[in-house]
């Protein structure tokens, strides 16, 4: 995964958390692309993460969404990071499913190869 710098953390790659309104959803993923028309990503919706996780666990074929969410949409967009005890998104990911999130997701380096 591309790693967020403190100039750039929504850069491509960036693991992040959506929140978006008109309808309220939330969007757990990997940023693709930011524009003046609004953000491109790879993920899940966070009402599928658990069953996502678990269809990864058993060996069935899952894969993420590619979508794009028009800017007057987005409501949030925070970066997944793990908060002292409380684990990331991603850490929840990786724990629950056994795969590694950036993978999952397509942005990993060796993804792009």
């Amino acid at each position: 995964m591309d790693t967020p710098s403190k100039f750039a953390p929504f850069a491509h790659g960036a693991l992040v958390l959506i929140t978006l309104n008109s309808p309220r959803e939330k969007f757990w993923g990997a940023v693709l692309e930011i524009t003046p028309a609004g953000v491109s990503a790879r993920g899940v919706d966070l009402n599928s993460f658990d069953e996502v996780t678990g269809m990864l666990r058993a060996d069935e074929n899952v894969m993420p969404a590619t979508v794009f969410f028009p800017l007057n949409r987005l409501e949030r967009m925070e970066l997944d990071l793990s908060n002292g005890p409380i684990p990331s998104l991603a850490e929840r990911f990786e724990t629950k499913s056994g795969h590694a999130a950036a993978r999952f997701l397509g942005v990993g380096a060796e993804e792009r190869r």
